[in-house]
């Protein structure tokens, strides 16, 4: 007991070192965040936004390019909230109240006064990468810039908010909180730090996170992270068996789901996840690590290519 204790402990140590060892900031009281800006109204930007305002009572901008979007997520603000109230979880003056601090624009420029802002857009890197660079000339010197990416670098984001590398002010700001989906319900965020993130941005996610009832778990920069370093190689493993003909989809989930007492099996979490998610978190898990034991799965490759991604697209391993 006392082994394991002192293991935890020096990796704790280790990790902390490793993620902060190029920042020179000084430890100071966690900055408060008095508005939030989110990135993206899809179902993560969109969860995020309505726990920090309902939770938190933070209010925020929720920025999207398409206001199509934006309609569709406020839509889904509003039956989420009337479920709450409908199972007397709030009242109804909460979920008014909750609304009210709810802004949705089209304009990433308004982010402008925000302290902390939360990118919650597709996986894709450069997409990411033009956001971050963005950002680092619109918000506030000490807004926090956070990305809610499940598996690309920390501190690549962070290096795209400044020409000079050696300039920090603006990645010693940029962190990763990892959201788990769906937001509303599921408690756990990872924290992850890139190599030029300060601890006083790292103490302002934890805060944050706190704050909006979520109970946050810190990583290294290290593809995957780890929550999708574990859980990914386990749903690609499990389109394997399907796709090699180990076994039917509704045996390969009730094995795991009886079998291990998780909730949901690895196909049906998958098709809620998106495949098109899965595939290219395996994509960075496979070419970061180099190890082909994350090589994507060919099934997973012609479901994407078909267009069956799971939930969202109406078909993936099941009909929705």
């Amino acid at each position: 007991m006392l082994f394991s204790t002192a293991r935890r402990k020096a990796t704790a140590t280790r990790l902390s070192a490793l993620t902060r060892q190029f920042s020179s900031s000084p430890r100071t009281m966690a900055l408060e965040v008095k508005k939030l800006g989110v990135i993206g109204a899809g179902q993560m930007g969109l969860g995020i936004a309505l726990v920090a305002a309902q939770k938190a009572g933070v209010p925020v901008t929720l920025v999207d390019n398409s206001q199509t979007s934006l309609d569709k997520g406020m839509k889904f603000a509003d039956r989420l909230l009337e479920k709450d109230v409908s199972k007397s979880r709030i009242t109804q003056e909460m979920a008014k109240e909750t609304k009210s601090r709810l802004t949705p624009t089209t304009k990433v420029e308004d982010l402008s006064d925000v302290d902390f802002v939360i990118e919650a857009v597709p996986e894709i890197p450069d997409l990411k990468i033009s956001i971050f660079a963005q950002l680092a000339q619109i918000c506030p010197p000490h807004t926090i810039l956070a990305t809610n990416t499940s598996s690309i670098s920390v501190t690549k984001l962070a290096a795209a908010t400044t020409k000079d590398p050696t300039d920090t002010s603006a990645s010693s700001r940029v962190i990763s909180t990892h959201f788990m989906n769906p937001v509303p319900v599921q408690k756990g965020v990872e924290i992850i730090s890139g190599l030029q993130t300060s601890q006083s941005t790292v103490d302002a996610a934890l805060e944050l996170c706190k704050r909006m009832g979520k109970v946050p778990s810190i990583s290294a920069d290290s593809p995957g992270f780890l929550a999708n370093r574990i859980l990914m190689p386990y749903i690609n493993e499990a389109i394997i068996c399907l796709g090699t003909g180990v076994g039917q989809k509704e045996d390969i989930d009730n094995i795991m789901k009886n079998g291990t007492n998780v909730p949901m099996g690895p196909l049906q979490l998958a098709d809620f996840i998106g495949l098109d998610t899965c595939l290219a978190i395996m994509e960075t898990l496979h070419q970061g690590l180099g190890d082909s034991k994350y090589r994507p799965a060919v099934l997973l490759r012609q479901m994407v290519d078909a267009g069956w991604l799971g939930k969202k697209s109406g078909k993936g391993f099941y009909d929705y």
